[in-house]
């Protein structure tokens, strides 16, 4: 697993889709790792920050290493030549799933997650939504086939979380274990009954 003392870079993005605090939640414990982040907010994020958790816009802003506009197209992240360890869209609305999907590269969150995946780099969405429709699942299915890790936060119950922050704390914990970033965030199951 990486450590610390490996630098890393991600990218963080964060869409208008309910479950913002999976965002914040990812942009803290990464700059706890000393990980190198880039965030890109759309502009339902900051309406979805200031609407379900008590941060502000500029506190989130605050966790990233380094904040690119939505609509940047010359951004760092939007360059292959951009070296970076990965993207992570939590949480993910179904229009940029879909987008993503097709191609559309129409802002900074779709360009950096399509040359994301021609460089070959990780990228996890976290989709937020339900019930899904077949349309969600047939770019889910299309995404994964590209080798993009599709892991809607669905919580753990086997830990027998006691609060909502438990269950940030799980799903933060498997995006951490897919980018082989060492954490103690959450109980691991042990194969005993």
């Amino acid at each position: 697993m990486a450590t610390k003392k490996e630098a890393l870079r991600i990218i963080v993005a964060i869409t208008g889709a309910s479950g913002s605090i999976y965002g914040i939640r990812l942009l803290e414990e990464l700059g706890k790792a000393g990980i190198e982040t880039h965030l890109i907010l759309s502009d339902w994020a900051k309406q979805t920050i200031e609407i379900e958790t008590t941060y502000s816009v500029a506190d989130v802003v605050a966790l990233a290493a380094q904040t690119h506009g939505l609509n940047n197209m010359g951004a760092s992240v939007a360059s292959g030549s951009f070296l970076h360890n990965g993207m992570i869209v939590a949480p993910c609305s179904m229009k940029t799933l879909a987008a993503i999907a097709l191609g559309l590269e129409s802002n900074l969150i779709i360009r950096a997650a399509g040359v994301t995946m021609k460089e070959e780099r990780k990228l996890l969405l976290l989709p937020r939504e339900t019930p899904l429709t077949a349309i969600h699942l047939e770019n889910m299915l299309k995404l994964s086939r590209l080798g993009v890790a599709i892991m809607p936060p669905i919580p753990a119950l086997y830990n027998k979380p006691k609060d909502l922050e438990a269950v940030y704390r799980h799903t933060v914990a498997r995006v951490l274990d897919h980018f082989q970033i060492e954490n103690q965030l959450t109980t691991r199951w042990k194969g005993e009954l």
